[in-house]
């Protein structure tokens, strides 16, 4: 029986279970006593490049936020840059463009009681072209680097508002093309 989906979108599903499932595992290990994740975030992005390597459509997205190095317990922003926070998620492709899976750190600076700034790094796997192509952007590699930058604001009862920009590219360290994918959105958050 054929396989129903391509070879690279099969491999990019089995990377990104093994990555989520590594940082799923290692959260738990570190904090069995506390909550498998400490924060959940759903919402939406849109691509904000021009010309060519525009993607089409929204982009659904949920993200975990882990605790494993205890940010939870740490006061001051010089600590919370020491703890930084695991994240696992997906960006999903709409319209025939590029679905990421990705992980990495999470570091969150509180600015008073309602305001926050977070910047994360880590990596990516996609769905998306890797050459040449008319259609999004040619991102050369399927692994690809992934770094972004967020502010929210805490609302009432652990609910918050996050916006995000995000960037993924293989940061020129590929033969092939780097275009890159850079989205931009708004989830909404439940801290636990």
């Amino acid at each position: 029986m054929a396989n129903v989906l391509p070879n690279y979108v099969l491999q990019s599903m089995c990377t990104s279970t093994v990555v989520i499932g590594a940082l799923l595992a290692s959260s738990k290990l570190v904090h069995a006593e506390d909550r498998f994740f400490n924060e959940l975030r759903f919402g939406a992005s849109t691509s904000i490049q021009s010309g060519r390597s525009r993607e089409d459509g929204v982009f659904p997205e949920v993200v975990a936020l882990f605790d494993p190095f205890g940010f939870e317990q740490v006061t001051g922003w010089k600590q919370q840059l020491l703890h930084p926070r695991l994240h696992a998620g997906s960006s999903i492709g709409t319209f025939g463009e590029a679905t990421q899976f990705y992980g990495g750190l999470t570091w969150t600076v509180d600015l008073g009681e309602k305001l926050f700034v977070e910047a994360g790094f880590g990596g990516a796997v996609h769905t998306g072209n890797l050459d040449e192509d008319d259609n999004g952007p040619d991102l050369g590699s399927r692994l690809l680097f992934r770094e972004y930058l967020a502010a929210g604001i805490n609302l009432q009862d652990g609910w918050r508002l996050v916006a995000q920009v995000a960037h993924a590219s293989n940061a020129s360290i590929c033969d092939g093309p780097n275009e890159g994918m850079t989205r931009a959105g708004v989830l909404v958050a439940y801290k636990f």
